[in-house]
Order: structure tokens, then C-alpha cells, then sequence
């Protein structure tokens, strides 16, 4: 396992491109779900310095905070309720500019101001979502979902 990143500088997909074969190297041989969402949102937090990094599993039918990085959080969330809660049920991707905007937005800490939230997938289901907050409007975009999307990839093979 690294003990180290290699930090990238620049445009956000070359930061992409640097830190997931990094994050690869350090879950490939690590079977413990916690361990690896753990390491991922510190790898995530140390590239990208985002406010709020962190995981949400399903457990008795609602989402249930797992490992993060950043101020404490939301402990449980309904299915449907808030972003990570619509992500879960609409098993999609969701990217808010403007968390204000967003109907339902649960606050969990006011400093948060954009969100992106992508489904865990396991043999058809929804079993968690990646949550990220930033202290910045419009942070998110598709270049964040479509790089994302392939750590969620990463992900669903130890899930």
C-alpha cells in the first residue's frame, strides 16, 4: 500500500487521472469495505481539498453514514429525502450547483453551498452513495460524474 500520494496540480480531469490508479494500487489487495472507503475519501480530501467527502450505506432500508472526511454529519437519511437520498432512489447521479436550490436539501452544515452524489450499484441495487460537498457554487460538473463514475466502478467490485 502507498503510504504517500503523488499530489496533481492543474485542470481537474489530469487530477482525476493521477489519483484513481492511485487509489486502485491502494484497495486492489485490501478486502475490507470499511478500510477502502476510508482511504478513498482521505485520497479524495488530500487531492481535491472538497469540504465534505464521504460515504452513506444502505442498512434497514435507509442510508446510514460510513467513513468521510470533513465536520461531523447527517447520521441517517430516508430514501427519497435530500440529495443522497434521491440519488439512492433514482439510482442516478445527481450534480447540484447550488444546494439551496435543491427541494428538500438537508443541511447538515450551512458552509456547504455545491453537491455531487453518485449511487453505489451492486447487482442492480443502490447499497450506498459517494456524497461530496463543496464551500463553493457550481464546483461539480460532468467532468467530476464521468471520472467519479469510474471509482464508483472501482468500488462496486469489493461492495
Amino acid at each position: 500500500m502507498a503510504e504517500e500520494l503523488v499530489l496533481q496540480q492543474g485542470h481537474k480531469a489530469d487530477q482525476y487521472q493521477s489519483i484513481l490508479p492511485q487509489i486502485q494500487a491502494i484497495i486492489e489487495d485490501e478486502t475490507d469495505m470499511i478500510a477502502n472507503l476510508a482511504n478513498i475519501c482521505a485520497a479524495l480530501k488530500q487531492q481535491f481539498d472538497w469540504f465534505w467527502i464521504g460515504f452513506y450505506l444502505v442498512k434497514d432500508n435507509e442510508l446510514v453514514l460510513g467513513p468521510f472526511q470533513g465536520p461531523i454529519a447527517c447520521t441517517r437519511i430516508a430514501k427519497g429525502r435530500g440529495v443522497c437520498g434521491t440519488a439512492w432512489q433514482q439510482q442516478q447521479i445527481i450534480i447540484v450547483p447550488d444546494v439551496d436550490q435543491f427541494l428538500g436539501h438537508i443541511t447538515c452544515s450551512s458552509a456547504s453551498k455545491s453537491e455531487i452524489v453518485l449511487p453505489i450499484m451492486s447487482n442492480g441495487d443502490c447499497v450506498g452513495v459517494l456524497d461530496i460537498d463543496s464551500d463553493e457554487l457550481n464546483q461539480f460538473d460532468e467532468v467530476d460524474a464521468e471520472y467519479l463514475q469510474q471509482l464508483m466502478l472501482m468500488i462496486e467490485k469489493f461492495i
